[in-house]
């Protein structure tokens, strides 16, 4: 007995790292996918905002399946075994987005980063001027964004847990939700804003306009449906938590 004890102990850290190491296959085949998909949906851009688009598309998709799984669970209890991969999608998604950004610096601004926020070279003022408003805003959105992804693909491991204690870990991890509604804001102007100007042609709707919407839609629609539901829950439980003094106060 006491030999299949230590026979199952030892054989359990062996079982977690080939999840670990099963769950980290599906997100990079999926984000691989990913990326590879938009590409083909941007396929008339020139090479650079093409894969620029495409990391970065990917990486929102991946980020709004790792806010949207938790809430699903709620709704569909099967869901509940694919929780643990949501630790995978952040980090893929951290890894995208740094190859989005990285495009962005060497391909669009040319590591000018007055340029990345707006700013352009005047050769008879010999200063920057601010020419692109929203181009800068969005952009400063952008490494706003990065970074809190950044932080958030760094901690998520058993170590930074065991570090920062489960408390403090869970409370940094909860940064998802404003990195989601930051990247939102940031793909937001690029589909919808970025072109348009009135000295130039305006270029057809990007085709994933709706598709952006329809995305967004589900995981706030999915989100405020499972708080809806969890403040439900906690108010059928209240009465018999306070037993009869809420029955003493309702008469």
């Amino acid at each position: 007995m006491r030999v299949a004890e230590i026979s199952g102990h030892a054989a359990r850290p062996r079982r977690l790292a080939q999840r670990t190491l099963v769950r980290h296959a599906a997100v990079a085949f999926l984000a691989t996918g990913l990326v590879l998909g938009f590409a083909a949906v941007h396929f008339d851009f020139s090479p650079m905002h093409r894969w620029n688009r495409a990391f970065g598309d990917a990486s929102m998709v991946l980020v709004a399946l790792s806010v949207g799984l938790g809430p699903l669970a709620r709704f569909l209890r099967s869901i509940v075994r694919v929780l643990p991969f949501r630790r995978e999608l952040g980090i893929y998604a951290c890894l995208l987005v740094i190859v989005h950004a990285a495009v962005i610096l060497i391909g669009w601004v040319q590591w000018d980063l007055m340029r990345l926020f707006g700013f352009e070279w005047h050769p008879e003022l010999l200063t920057y001027v601010m020419l692109q408003h929203g181009f800068g805003l969005a952009n400063a959105i952008g490494v706003a964004a990065l970074l809190l992804t950044i932080l958030l693909g760094v901690t998520s491991s058993d170590f930074a847990m065991r570090r920062l204690g489960v408390s403090g870990w869970k409370f940094l991890q909860m940064g998802v939700l404003p990195l989601w509604w930051l990247t939102v804001a940031h793909v937001a102007y690029f589909l919808f804003m970025h072109f348009l100007s009135f000295h130039r042609a305006t270029p057809p709707p990007n085709t994933l306009q709706p598709w952006f919407l329809g995305l967004v839609a589900a995981v706030f629609a999915l989100r405020g449906a499972a708080y809806v539901l969890t403040v439900r829950a906690k108010g059928k439980s209240r009465p018999e938590e306070m037993g009869g003094d809420r029955a003493t106060i309702s008469t």
